[in-house]
């Protein structure tokens, strides 16, 4: 077994590069019954109920095998292969299985009763104390007070779940990779970026064919829907992709039957353990407490914007109907005429801005930014990784302590799903052989570089860049020793998303974007002139998107909250009624939005989208400290990377990670609860007043 390279040290790094599909079933299996045999030997009622004696042993125990599931998992969202996907699928019913057998041992969960009632529980640290209560009420919340017929069930539920989602998300990724448009007549590609048109040759070239290929991946999909002047092109790409993974396209992909599985095993989910709804059971361990709260806070936020989004829509149905002849804006004119207006009110483009950040440049500018707030120097390495576009870097502290290493995988590719996301592969951890460091991935979907130029962000690009960076900083800087108190363990989901959005904030001040910016072809940096007009325009229809994410996160609400599960058509109903409440674009009803909605099917976001809305209130108001407490740089430019505010924010924020309450966190950091008026300001929508500068 000690070739298998997932089952090596936990306290070495992972040999990417050596592990096969044929190494997972035989790990996950191994580290199974380890992990078992020390559960029940932990459980076993004539041991001492005390953190030596059990906790830690399960938790050596355990570590290994969320370790090696952490790496197996990631592999399969990131090289998928039909070899990998089927031994991933033949592993989950056992990992699920596993997982819910620890959460419903009742051996176990009463050795942490009597931890608690005991008095050794009194002289713990704190943190320790917070897990073992946290541990109980996971326990509950999996069932361990189950018994007979609906214990059974309830197993049968979490393993359908997982197997649901894990499809769900499949089924996106075959729908997005299968579509393919060969365009013969570069004409029909009039208006598109020259770097996008090259590289759709070059994929038409990779498959032997003439023309132009285009795909549904961001990077190429935006661009068309953005700057393509052919209106049949990019309505052909819009209802493609508007239509994925659903019975108008390819019907071995469809997500309708999952959507309704899913939803009717998490309402009976809920309803095994004695909640109302999905809704209110999710929110158990959120900082929200009750669907009722999170349904407020958006219809309120929606009632600040609503007035800002309906100026934007008729802004620009305006300019389209006198500028570019569109008297009926359809859905698939929306992202181009919204930049030709951008264009005409701010005379530049986001084409025009991506040539100034180059990859290698912004990188390096974003851990210049990491270094001075946070104290830490990144130093790249080399690693085995899992494919030739992944890079390594080396997390330390100034006087050279190991943080942590983070793995990052920036460019689309097939079989690798779509979006930007950040995971661990292990956890910060001290042992009596020391700390074990974390490591974490930030998976990104950039344009690679066409083999004669570096690849090339847009100023999007770069923001998403900054908010998965705060995502892995939250690990990597995380100074408790706990596993089970890590970031990613304990931290509330809503308030996951605040180191995130808060890193997003410094790509909008000048000092920085000085550092990111180096013209692909004179090194020059951004201009100080067209920085002004990026700035001027960052509030750009932020009243549209605002209500686009609060009709996202209520839709995900609605159909949460339901006592049962529902049929396609009620799903369908469920968002039409939150459009008609909040929206101001209306898609086509032969749109499918909610079949790659991967986020709250697939993505751990059920009951949960509204995360992102709640953390930005905590992510705008923590930066306004950083705006209070501005520097001036060299030529007297407001600059917010202030050293001791930001070693503040990553003593109080991103270190205690989930070993105290996110608010708690918060307070210790501003000094007082969040509020809303920095999030308003910064989007826009408050009377016209003077930022702190």
């Amino acid at each position: 077994m000690t070739a298998n390279p997932l089952l090596g040290s936990i306290d070495e790094l992972v040999d990417y590069g050596a592990i096969r599909a044929e190494h997972v079933e035989p790990a996950i299996d191994h580290l199974i019954a380890a992990a078992r045999s020390t559960a029940e030997a932990a459980a076993d009622p004539a041991r001492q109920a005390t953190w030596a004696d059990f906790v830690e042993p399960v938790e050596d125990a355990t570590e290994p095998l969320w370790r090696a599931w952490s790496v197996i998992s990631h592999l399969n969202a990131v090289v998928d292969t039909p070899a990998l996907r089927e031994a991933y699928n033949r592993c989950l019913p056992r990992i699920t299985a596993f997982s819910t057998w620890m959460g419903q041992h009742a051996g176990l969960y009463a050795q942490y009763q009597r931890l608690r009632a005991s008095d050794a529980f009194a002289s713990l640290a704190p943190v320790r104390q917070r897990i073992i209560t946290l541990a109980l009420r996971d326990f509950r919340l999996g069932g361990v007070e189950l018994q007979g017929a609906p214990r059974d069930r309830y197993q049968q539920v979490i393993e359908r779940l997982a197997l649901a989602a894990q499809k769900f998300s499949e089924n996106v990724l075959d729908a997005r990779d299968r579509w393919t448009l060969f365009v013969d007549d570069e004409a029909r590609l009039q208006g598109v970026p020259a770097d996008v048109v090259r590289t759709a040759r070059q994929a038409a070239q990779d498959d032997g064919r003439a023309g132009w290929k285009l795909t549904l991946k961001m990077p190429c999909y935006l661009p068309i829907m953005q700057y393509a002047q052919n209106r049949s092109l990019r309505e052909t790409c819009y209802r493609s992709r508007a239509t994925l993974a659903s019975e108008l396209g390819d019907h071995a992909f469809d997500n309708t039957p999952l959507i309704e599985e899913i939803l009717a095993l998490r309402s009976e989910e809920a309803s095994l353990l004695g909640y109302s709804s999905y809704a209110a059971l999710a929110l158990q361990t959120r900082m929200a407490r009750q669907p009722e709260e999170v349904t407020g806070f958006l219809r309120k936020l929606a009632d600040r914007a609503s007035s800002y989004a309906r100026r934007d829509l008729v802004e620009l149905q305006v300019f389209a109907r006198e500028h570019l002849a569109l008297n009926s804006l359809e859905p698939w004119d929306i992202a181009f005429a919204s930049e030709r207006l951008r264009e005409s009110q701010y005379d530049y483009s986001d084409d025009e801005i991506k040539y100034y950040f180059t990859e290698p440049k912004v990188l390096r500018g974003l851990f210049e930014v990491v270094e001075r707030l946070f104290g830490v120097v990144a130093r790249p390495v080399t690693v085995a990784a899992w494919h030739r576009d992944v890079r390594a870097i080396r997390l330390e502290s100034t006087d050279g302590e190991l943080r942590g290493h983070l793995l990052l995988d920036l460019y689309a590719r097939e079989g690798k799903q779509g979006g930007a996301w950040v995971d661990v592969e292990r956890k910060r951890h001290r042992t009596p052989r020391g700390v074990r460091t974390p490591v974490a991935y930030l998976t990104c979907n950039f344009s690679r570089p066409d083999g004669t130029a570096p690849a090339l962000l847009t100023h999007d690009e770069v923001t998403t860049l900054f908010h998965e960076t705060g995502h892995a900083l939250h690990c990597l800087l995380s100074r408790v020793d706990e596993p089970a108190a890590s970031p990613f363990s304990s931290v509330e989901w809503d308030a996951v998303e605040l180191p995130s959005q808060f890193m997003e904030n410094f790509c909008w001040e000048w000092p920085v974007l000085r550092r990111l910016s180096a013209h692909v072809d004179t090194g020059a940096a951004l201009p100080r002139a067209l920085f002004d007009k990026l700035l001027a325009a960052r509030n750009f229809q932020s009243g549209m998107q605002t209500v686009r994410q609060i009709e996202f996160a209520l839709f995900d609400m609605s159909i949460h909250e339901r006592r049962s599960g529902l049929d396609i058509a009620q799903v369908t109903q469920a968002l039409d009624a939150v459009r008609q409440d909040v929206a101001v674009l209306f898609p086509p009803p032969w749109s499918r939005f909610a079949h790659s909605f991967s986020h709250i099917f697939a993505g751990g976001y059920g009951a949960g989208y509204y995360s992102y809305k709640w953390a930005e209130v905590l992510s705008a108001d923590a930066y306004a400290a950083f705006e209070e407490t501005a520097l001036r740089d060299a030529d007297g430019a407001h600059d917010t990377l202030n050293p001791q505010t930001g070693r503040r924010f990553r003593d109080e924020i991103l270190a205690t990670g989930g070993s105290r309450p996110a608010a708690d966190s918060f307070i210790a950091f501003r000094g007082r609860p969040a509020s809303v008026d920095a999030l308003l300001r910064h989007s826009g929508m408050v009377p016209a007043t003077a930022a702190p500068r």
